[in-house]
Parts: C-alpha cells; sequence; structure tokens
C-alpha cells in the first residue's frame, strides 16, 4: 500500500519535469523558427542583391546599345543602302557593335538591322535582311509595341532549334527610338548568353535552386521538364502578385513533390521579371537538429537531478504519512482487513481508520453514558434492597449527582391498575412501567430524587425535601406523586395507584419506608384504583366491618355448589359478594391472596373430582403465578369469572351432556327391550345405580318426555304393530303390554290413534 507515496513522487517528478520539457521544447522552437527566420532573410537579402546585379548587367548592356544607336555612325547608316563595296562603313559599324562588350557578360551575337533599306550587320558582315537565317524574328521584335526591351525567347548559336539548345537573352533597341510604334526604321539587337545569367543565379547550397520568371511567368533558364516540376510554384506566384500588385516580394511554404521547401520571391519593376529562390525546410531545420540533440541531453540531465530530488523529498515528506499509516493500522487488524478497499490509498485508510476511532469513541461514549444511567439504576436498587451503606453514598452520591443536604426523605411506588379496559395488552405491563419510570424521571426535579428504578411489578422513586415540618413533607409528596400519576394519565392513558411512605431521615430506613409504601398500595383493592395513598393513612385507619373465617366458609360452599350445578350468573353474584366480605377484612401484606388462593383449591376440586385435568380449565396459565399480581378488584373479578368460572362450567357441561346422553340410551335400549315386562324407573335406577330423581330428570332433557309417558308411548306402537301381524286378541295384547284392565289398554289405543284397537283391526283386514 504506496499508492500515495507513488503519486507524491509522480508529482514531484512531474513538477520537475514539465517545466524543463516545455522549456526544451520552447527553446527549440524559438531556435528552429528564428533560424528559419534568419535563414529565408539571408535568402531574401541575397535574392535582392542577385537581381540588383542581373539589373545591373542587363542596364549595363541596354545603356551602351542606347549610346550606340543614338550614335551619327548608326544614324547616318539608318539613311544609306551599304552593299560589299562600303567595307570601311561597315567595318566601323561592326566593330562597334563588338565594342558592346561588358566586363559582366558576354555578348554572344549583335545585330544592327535597317529595316527600311533590307540590310543586317552582325559583328562580322554584312547581309541582306530577307537572306538571314530566322530573320523573321526580327519582324517580330518590330511589331512589339515597346522600343527597348529583353526578350527571353531562347534560340540556337545557328539559329536551328534543338533538344538542348544554348539559351539565349536578347536585348531589342527600337530605331529611333519612338512609344508604342510597331514601324521603326531599325533594330539593334544585342544577345547574351542565359548562363552568364545563370551564373549569377547560383545558390551557396546546392540543394537550393534559383531561377527567375519572365512577364509571363515562364521560367526562362531552364528545359520544359525541370519547369514542369515547378509549375505549381510558379502558378502560386503569379496568383499572389496578381492578387497584390503593391506587394513585390514575398515568401511562403510549400511541397515540391514529397519535401518542403521554403518559397521565396521579389519582383523587378525594370523588367517584369520575379526572382525566385526554393530553399529545402529539411536543410534549414538540419542545424537546429543538432540544437535538438542539446537541448535534449541537458533535459535528459535536468530529468535525473529532478529524480533525485523527488525520490529523496517525496520519501522526506511521506515519512509523516508512513507513521500515521503505521498508527493507523495498529489500530483494529480485523477492521482494516475486511473493511479497506484493495486500492485504496494511504490517506484513504487512514482517513476510514479515524473515522473507525471516531465511531468506536462515539460508540463507546453512548455505552459509557448509558452505562452510567444503569450504574446509578443499580446503586438505588442496592439502597432499596438494603446493601448500601452511609459511607458508601456518602462516597459515590457526587460521582452520580444525587441529592445532597436533604432534611427529609420518601418512598413513592407505583404500581399499574387494570388494563382490561385500555388499548394495551397484559404483556405491555412492563413496558408501560419503564415509560412511567421515564416520566418519573421528567416531571421530578433532579435535585430532590434519586434515579427511579422498577423493583417488583413496581415504578418506584426515592424523593428527597428540604424541609422538616411533617404535614409539608406530606405535602410534597403527595404533589410528585400527583404529578407523575396525572402525566402518566395524560400521555399513556392508563390509570395507576400510588403508596406513599412515612418521611424519614437517613437513607438506612429506605427498605422499611419501601415497606410502608407496598403496604399503602395494599388499600386499593378495597378503595378501588386511581388512588394515592399514605401509609399513615392505613396506620390511622385500620379498617371497618371484620368478617370471621365461619362467614367466608358458608360463602365459599355455596359458590362451590353454584358451579356444581353449572350457574354462572349464580356463581358470579356469589363471588362478589364473597370478594366484599373479603375485601373489608384486614389483614397482613398478601393474606387477601392466600385466601382467595385457598377459594381457587377448593373450586378446583369439583374438576378433579370428576376426573377432569386442572389444565384443561386453567390452560397453560399458572393460576398461583398470576394470582399474585392481581392488584385490584377490577382484575380479580375479571380473572375468576373470565379465566376460572367461565372455562370451568363449560368443562363440566361437556362431560354432563356425554353422560346425560349415555344414561338416556340406556334407559330407551331398556324399555325397547322389557316394554312386554313390568318395568318402572325405580327399578331402571337400580340396575344403573341413580337416583330414581336423578335419571327423570335426565330422560326428560334428553329425549324431551317422561319416562312414563316415552313407555306408554311405545307400547301402543308396538300394540299397532302386534294387531297389524299377529292374530292375537286385543285382551291377549292388553295383557302382553302389561295392562291388567282391558277398558284402560282400549283407552290408551284411542288417545294416541284416535280409534280402537278393534276398529284399527277391521281396517287392517279390509285392506
Amino acid at each position: 500500500m504506496r499508492r500515495y507515496l507513488l503519486r507524491l513522487l509522480a508529482f514531484s517528478f512531474l513538477l520537475g519535469v514539465l517545466p524543463a520539457v516545455i522549456i526544451g521544447i520552447v527553446s527549440y522552437s524559438i531556435a528552429t523558427r528564428d533560424l528559419e527566420d534568419k535563414v529565408k532573410e539571408g535568402n531574401m537579402q541575397w535574392l535582392t542583391q542577385t537581381q540588383m546585379r542581373v539589373e545591373q548587367i542587363l542596364k549595363s548592356i541596354e545603356k551602351s546599345a542606347t549610346q550606340y544607336a543614338n550614335s551619327s555612325l548608326v544614324k547616318t547608316a539608318m539613311n544609306t543602302t551599304y552593299s560589299s563595296t562600303d567595307f570601311e562603313q561597315i567595318r566601323d559599324l561592326s566593330v562597334s557593335l563588338y565594342n558592346l562588350q561588358s566586363s559582366d557578360v558576354v555578348i554572344t551575337e549583335a545585330f544592327l538591322i535597317n529595316l527600311e533599306r533590307n540590310w543586317s550587320i552582325n559583328l562580322s558582315a554584312l547581309k541582306p535582311l530577307d537572306q538571314v537565317e530566322n530573320n523573321e524574328e526580327f519582324w517580330d521584335y518590330a511589331k512589339q509595341p515597346r522600343s527597348i526591351y529583353w526578350s527571353t525567347e531562347t534560340v540556337s548559336a545557328n539559329g536551328v532549334e534543338h533538344e538542348n539548345p544554348v539559351e539565349m537573352i536578347t536585348l531589342v533597341h527600337k530605331i529611333p527610338i519612338l512609344p508604342q510604334t510597331s514601324k521603326p526604321q531599325g533594330l539593334v539587337v544585342v544577345r547574351i548568353s542565359a548562363a552568364d545569367i545563370r551564373e549569377a543565379l547560383l545558390p551557396g547550397n546546392p540543394s537550393n535552386r534559383n531561377y527567375i520568371l519572365n512577364r509571363t511567368g515562364a521560367d526562362i533558364l531552364v528545359t520544359a521538364e525541370v519547369k514542369e516540376g515547378y509549375r505549381e510554384i510558379n502558378r502560386v506566384i503569379a496568383g499572389r502578385l496578381e492578387a497584390e500588385p503593391e506587394n513585390k516580394q514575398g515568401l511562403f511554404n510549400t511541397h515540391l513533390g514529397n519535401e518542403e521547401v521554403a518559397v521565396m520571391y521579389r519582383s523587378s519593376g525594370y523588367n517584369g521579371w520575379t526572382y525566385v529562390s526554393v530553399i529545402s525546410i529539411g536543410e534549414i531545420t538540419r542545424e537546429p537538429q543538432k540544437i535538438a540533440k542539446l537541448t535534449l541531453i541537458v533535459c535528459a540531465a535536468i530529468l535525473l537531478v529532478v529524480l533525485a530530488f523527488a525520490l529523496y523529498g517525496s520519501r522526506r515528506m511521506y515519512r509523516p504519512i508512513q507513521n500515521l499509516l503505521d498508527v493507523a493500522k495498529g489500530i483494529d487488524h480485523k477492521f482494516n482487513a475486511q473493511s479497506i478497499q484493495p486500492r485504496t490509498d494511504e490517506l484513504e485508510f487512514i482517513k476510514v481508520s479515524m473515522q473507525s476511532l471516531a465511531i468506536s469513541r462515539n460508540h463507546i461514549e453512548q455505552q459509557m453514558l448509558g452505562q452510567a444511567g444503569h450504574l446509578k439504576e443499580f446503586f438505588v436498587l442496592k439502597l432499596f434492597t438494603g446493601q448500601l451503606s452511609e459511607n458508601d453514598y456518602l462516597f459515590r452520591s457526587t460521582m452520580y449527582g444525587f441529592p445532597t443536604g436533604w432534611k427529609r426523605l420518601g418512598v413513592l411506588t407505583l404500581k399499574i391498575d387494570n388494563l382490561q379496559d385500555s388499548k394495551y395488552q397484559e404483556q405491555d405491563r412492563e413496558l408501560l412501567l419503564y415509560a412511567v419510570n421515564n416520566i418519573a424521571q421528567e416531571v421530578l426535579p433532579p435535585e430532590f430524587r434519586f434515579t427511579p428504578i422498577i423493583l417488583n411489578q413496581s415504578q418506584v422513586t426515592l424523593v428527597a425535601t428540604d424541609v422538616e415540618d411533617p404535614s409539608e413533607v406530606k405535602r410534597i409528596l403527595y404533589q410528585m406523586a400527583e404529578s407523575i400519576k396525572t402525566n402518566a394519565k395524560h400521555y399513556l392513558h392508563i390509570q395507576v395507584s400510588i403508596g406513599i411512605s412515612k418521611p424519614f431521615p437517613t437513607l438506612t430506613d429506605t427498605v422499611k419506608a419501601y415497606g410502608e409504601s407496598l403496604l399503602a398500595m395494599k388499600s386499593r383493592i378495597s378503595l378501588g384504583p386511581e388512588i394515592i395513598v399514605h401509609y399513615e393513612d392505613i396506620e390511622n385507619n385500620p379498617g371497618a366491618d371484620k368478617y370471621v373465617y365461619t362467614h367466608l366458609k358458608v360463602m365459599e360452599e355455596q359458590l362451590v355448589y353454584a358451579l356444581r350445578e353449572m350457574q354462572l350468573d349464580k356463581a358470579t353474584e356469589l363471588f362478589r359478594q364473597y370478594l366484599n366480605a373479603l375485601l373489608h377484612k384486614d389483614g397482613f401484606l398478601y393474606e387477601h391472596h392466600i385466601l382467595l388462593l385457598q377459594l381457587i383449591s377448593r373450586i378446583l376440586q369439583i374438576v378433579q373430582d370428576q376426573g377432569i385435568s386442572i389444565k384443561k380449565v386453567l390452560g397453560d396459565e399458572g393460576a398461583v403465578e398470576r394470582l399474585l399480581h392481581l392488584q385490584t378488584r377490577d382484575e380479580i373479578e375479571y380473572w375468576f369469572e373470565s379465566r376460572l368460572f367461565a372455562p370451568m362450567i363449560q368443562v363440566l357441561s361437556e362431560i354432563s351432556e356425554t353422560q346425560y346422553v349415555k344414561i338416556a340410551d340406556r334407559l330407551v335400549r331398556m324399555i325397547q327391550e322389557q316394554f312386554d315386562q313390568e318395568i318402572t324407573l325405580e327399578s331402571c335406577s337400580e340396575i344403573l345405580s341413580y337416583h330414581p330423581v336423578y335419571l327423570s330428570r335426565i330422560f326428560k332433557k334428553e329425549i324431551g318426555t317422561t319416562f312414563s309417558d316415552y313407555l306408554s308411548d311405545y307400547r301402543m306402537k308396538m300394540a299397532k304393530v302386534m294387531l297389524e301381524t299377529t292374530d292375537m286378541k286385543i285382551s291377549e295384547i292388553g295383557e302382553r303390554l302389561q295392562y291388567k284392565n282391558i277398558s284402560a289398554f282400549i283407552r290408551s289405543f284411542r288417545k294416541m290413534f284416535d280409534v280402537t284397537p278393534g276398529q284399527y283391526r277391521e281396517k287392517m283386514d279390509q285392506k
């Protein structure tokens, strides 16, 4: 994990490299550009000098030709027709033509032509004009509107054109000099070798080329093959001069084949020629390449130095980060291994580790704050259980911020009343106690209370006062209890009762005061819910009517009998009377619960006598444990009526119904089997071992009629069957059915079937 070190090294390296590279590139660019500009400027100056040198040659010849044309000798000759006999005059004219030679250039040919008199004199002889080869050129020269001009058409020395002609440049001087004339009297024609001009244009570098364009833009010093390669360059130059006629010189870069070149041109106002110099860019940049190599070497040296300093400086700057990284790695190895991403750099690793450390610190602070509250509760709990001495309190009271300097203390014990008519369930009682405990912490000032706690299904608060007057202390304790009770009802919508102990001066009496507050809470069973009771009130008013145990025992037997008879309403009424008598009896703590537990045991004996499991009545709920948690009259009544009486009567009813059906079925079966015998309810009771009255009540309940009526009806049905299927006499049938008097049998049969037995048999015989 050294990504940050690499970044730091890379940054330091780039910080030193970039300036060196930029300076090297800029220096090379500036040097190359300056050198190129100087080369181009030098070539342009050389081109200017070449132009001046060539024009000096041309002007020198032109001046000599003008002097020759204006000489008296030539003027005389223009008006004379010569022949071979005029030897001296012809010689003088030839010598004068020869004297036109200049030190800068050699005149190859020179002619004095008289167009009107048709003769021509060159450097050696006189000829008639029409006999001179290529004489048409002279007539073409004469037709040109200019009086003095240079012609760049090339001809051979002998006037015959061939592939590699000797290039000539011709000066034409009309005689006389008249502007815009196409019919002069004569001509002075001077031809010089183009090689002399080409020699003047030779560049110092063989790779460069200098040449001249005439007025038409044609290269006058090269062959057609060479011209073709420079045609595009010449076209661009012509276009530039045409577009900007006032700008007589310029330069631009272009490509000649595959090579990049720089083109410089300069147009002459003397004869309209354009002097062109073409320079290879590669030649120009050859020298800068040496500079580039030197710059590269210097930059490489700088890079090495920068790299060395970057390595040294980065490690020095990275050392504090490395120390922090080592510390971060030692904070939590497990966290570092699982939580840090593989590509995380050192600073991110340190950041995450510091965040983890901060989270852990906050978590520990929260735990400490939470533990502080629990420690306070534990301290108070030890106080209420008698495990704390006065010296221990003095040592820890300042640490926990408990009240100091009090004069009297008191204990408030709160219990939640019946939850049956509220929106809460019984399993919510513990949460509600914690909610009430928080309310006590909020409504009671911290300087007048210890930390409230939950103890034995009660909310207990130890409060302190700074007064000694008993009545004033009692009033303050009542106000605090009323404040808790009111807020609990307002925010939680529950009913609570609070017991208040007698004021006491020392912490060692806390356990005794807690017992007093519990005894005060006992009175809510008789006084009802939502009460605030002082122990002193219970102590000063021991109770009203006293009921003896024998009276409770009589009421208990009446209740048991009502349950045996499965009379729920009567049992409920008797239990309420029993509860009234019980609650008006004074006794020690939990005595009421013990008496109620005895009643439950007596009631459950009923189902045990029937061979029924107690679990079938009570379910999985422990009767003893539940009974000890019943705190109000309403809770006790509700539990006994809904959880004990109703399930018990339901179980007894199910058993009774099954038993009744079995007894009634046996009686019916006995009647059907012994209808022609002497059978009575008493005889059946002896066989079934039940009281006749009990059997009569069961038979009527299950069959819907009495035993005697069912027996009589069944015998009449059997008499009807006998009348239909046998030939027995009516008297015999009556005797068989145990009728001693035949008249009684006939009356019973007619009562049931509306006909006598004899009439019924006659009807059956007729059918």
